[in-house]
């Protein structure tokens, strides 16, 4: 896990990505690789998490943005959804002050009416924690999928329309941004998927549009410093063009 001490990747100082997606992939597998519970592997991801965004607070990271539970996750086993809200549960009340320690930020995307009133009320605390906090801006994003964010930020368009606030004409990518959960943060610089799958899955479809991707087969419990610098390394030697010519 995160904080192997080991010959570091060298990395341009000058060159740090200011926004970092991560699709936290591959805790099932790895738990099922050592006989445990898929319990086991997202409780491991989990602490992964938490040491990768001290790292890249460190590193000066100004976002990171993080696919915890998505939209389609409702479909798997009921006990395992059962569990990873439990963990999410435990993981505010543990270690969120740990992070504001550390002066970092957290905010969620997604829509978050379908989950329990306890976990909402942890939600809204961490909010209020966090707003004391002046450093990275962490997004954990929770019942959160692409088209539903876009979705989610047509409607409310509409219905300003429909309420006289904006005219049709009016709207362009701005005004839809301004409804949409990335509101206030820049795109990601760099989108970084463990685990050997070759698809973002829904994830931040509208902001991706010009990041760089970083696919790795190390499962997520098992991505450490050194992987987390192997990643912005490989970013820091693309050439970003946003379709123009340099």
């Amino acid at each position: 896990m995160l904080g192997k001490k080991e010959k570091q990747v060298p990395l341009d100082p000058q060159n740090i990505p200011r926004h970092i997606a991560i699709v936290m992939d591959g805790n099932g597998r790895w738990a099922q690789k050592r006989g445990l519970p898929r319990k086991a592997g997202h409780s491991a991801g989990s602490e992964t998490f938490h040491k990768a965004a001290t790292i890249l607070a460190e590193l000066g990271v100004e976002h990171l943005t993080v696919y915890a539970f998505s939209t389609e996750n409702w479909k798997r086993p009921p006990d395992e959804v059962q569990e990873i809200m439990n963990l999410l549960e435990r993981y505010l009340k543990k270690s969120v002050r740990e992070l504001t320690e550390n002066n970092i930020q957290l905010d969620f995307w997604g829509d978050l009416t379908p989950f329990s009133p306890k976990l909402r009320q942890l939600i809204a605390q961490t909010d209020e924690i966090s707003k004391q906090c002046t450093g990275m801006h962490v997004h954990i994003c929770l019942n959160y999928g692409g088209r539903d964010e876009i979705l989610r930020g047509a409607r409310a368009l509409a219905q300003d329309c429909l309420a006289g606030k904006l005219l049709p004409e009016q709207i362009d990518e701005k005004a839809l941004e301004a409804r949409m959960d990335c509101r206030g943060a820049p795109a990601p610089d760099l989108l970084i998927r463990p685990g050997g799958e070759l698809r973002i899955s829904n994830f931040l479809l509208w902001e991706c549009a010009y990041s760089e991707f970083y696919f790795t087969d190390t499962l997520w419990p098992d991505f450490d410093e050194t992987e987390l610098r192997r990643a912005v390394a490989a970013y820091q030697g693309r050439q970003r063009r946003f379709g123009g010519l340099k």
